[in-house]
């Protein structure tokens, strides 16, 4: 696709050479099962995509984001609020609620976001802007051995971040794209904390190098947004951060798409890079939790 095309009436714009288009000529508020579908194929084409134009009211967004599967409420945060799977995030002056660091959503949890669909709601004057990252390119622009190593490897999540270490989930470091097939980078600065098969400074020296890789400029997309956008973006191949330097008000409200266990491009080829007990052994204390707790049946 050129830079700008008209496909069966929509006026599509590419945002970057990795990843993104800014999408005119559809109103989202009358969206159903066909047009659904139509997004759908655009989002895996484009990985994210900006709908100019829109304000949608609250249920305008709900029923929205159902064409697309279950909506569910954030697990970790307590948005308050009539309808759970609907929230608001307020912010002044870059103090707030910041999305300001690299992730893909809630890979905290077994079964990760799929979608989430964004509507900027107020957007500041200056600053603001969201930037996305294309994980099919920082998977497939490693060298060959480092792709291979990478495949057999897992990683544990947590919502540490969140207040709630506690909550964890493990996911191979390549996934395979249920719908595409393409293997795309998983692990991010945000919710991953350990290579489960390595030992812990070997960990910290891949999983430094990995979250830096994933955020190269050459895989992203930088979005300066307006108000009454929205954006639509797939979390099982892009990781996306808020750029926290703008001056004055920044109101969004989103729902997320959830229910998708991460298919690993191959199980992972070696055990749990534990320590024996030793004075060092502390900084397996987590994975050895969560690992006991999945042997006792602790997790559902």
């Amino acid at each position: 696709m050129t830079v700008s095309e008209n496909v069966e009436g929509l006026d599509i714009r590419r945002l970057s050479g990795s990843l993104g288009a800014e999408v005119r000529g559809l109103s989202l508020r009358d969206a159903g099962p066909t047009e659904a579908k139509r997004i759908e194929s655009l989002l895996m084409d484009h990985q994210v995509l900006l709908f100019p134009d829109q304000h949608l009211s609250p249920d305008s967004h709900i029923a929205f984001g159902e064409l697309f599967g279950k909506l569910e409420s954030h697990p970790n945060l307590s948005l308050g609020g009539e309808r759970p799977e609907f929230f608001e995030l307020r912010a002044f002056g870059g103090k707030g609620a910041i999305a300001d660091e690299w992730h893909s959503d809630l890979t905290c949890q077994e079964e990760p976001s799929v979608i989430a669909i964004l509507h900027m709601v107020k957007c500041p004057s200056v600053g603001g802007d969201t930037m996305w990252a294309n994980m099919y390119k920082a998977y497939e622009e490693l060298t060959p051995p480092m792709r291979a190593f990478c495949e057999g490897l897992s990683a544990l999540h947590d919502a540490h971040a969140h207040g709630h270490p506690e909550n964890m989930a493990i996911h191979p470091v390549i996934r395979v794209h249920p719908v595409t097939g393409r293997k795309s980078l998983f692990v991010n600065e945000h919710f991953t904390r350990r290579i489960v098969e390595l030992g812990h400074e070997e960990s910290d020296a891949l999983l430094g190098f990995l979250t830096s890789w994933a955020s190269r400029s050459q895989f992203t997309l930088r979005y300066h947004w307006s108000e009454g956008t929205i954006a639509m973006w797939d979390n099982r191949c892009t990781q996306h951060c808020v750029l926290n330097d703008f001056e004055g008000e920044r109101v969004i409200q989103r729902v997320t798409v959830m229910g998708d266990v991460p298919e690993p491009a191959e199980p992972p080829r070696w055990s749990p890079g534990i320590k024996p007990v030793s004075a060092a052994s502390r900084h397996d204390r987590q994975l050895n939790t969560f690992l006991k707790k999945q042997v006792s049946g602790g997790f559902e």
